[in-house]
């Protein structure tokens, strides 16, 4: 995996610009806040981040991944304003579950999520090796 930072750039915090991987994709679809029995167990947007990222981790692994092959990322949050609010608790939650790896990153603010009661949803590429 090669992380692609342009000579000159400001380094970014918490993501990387690009990413280049070669070996087998895998693709999952946008985690929200809820478990596996799709239960809630809180509303706050840091609560379903650390949720969401645990629900990623484990289809990973179900595909022979781990968080280290995530290249892409592409959060959907329904507040702004929350979501740069929680920046802290946002971060300690994803470096707990997927570590000190900052792939390729966007962050969107949404008019709503199909889930009424999530606060985030994330999507996720991994490329494991060959």
């Amino acid at each position: 995996m090669d992380f692609l930072q342009p000579p000159g750039w400001v380094r970014p915090r918490g993501y990387s610009n690009g990413v280049a991987a070669k070996g087998r994709t895998i693709c999952v679809g946008g985690m929200i806040g809820w478990d596996g029995q799709e239960q809630f167990h809180c509303d706050d947007i840091a609560g379903q981040t650390r949720q969401a990222l645990q629900n990623i981790v484990e289809v990973l692994a179900e595909g022979g991944a781990k968080p280290e092959h995530i290249v892409r990322m592409t959060w959907y949050v329904i507040d702004k304003k929350e979501y740069v609010a929680a920046y802290k608790e946002i971060g300690a939650a994803y470096r707990e579950v997927i570590g000190k790896h900052f792939p390729a990153m966007a962050a969107v603010q949404v008019a709503g999520l199909i889930e009424d009661r999530a606060r985030v949803e994330i999507e996720v590429t991994a490329i494991v090796p060959d």
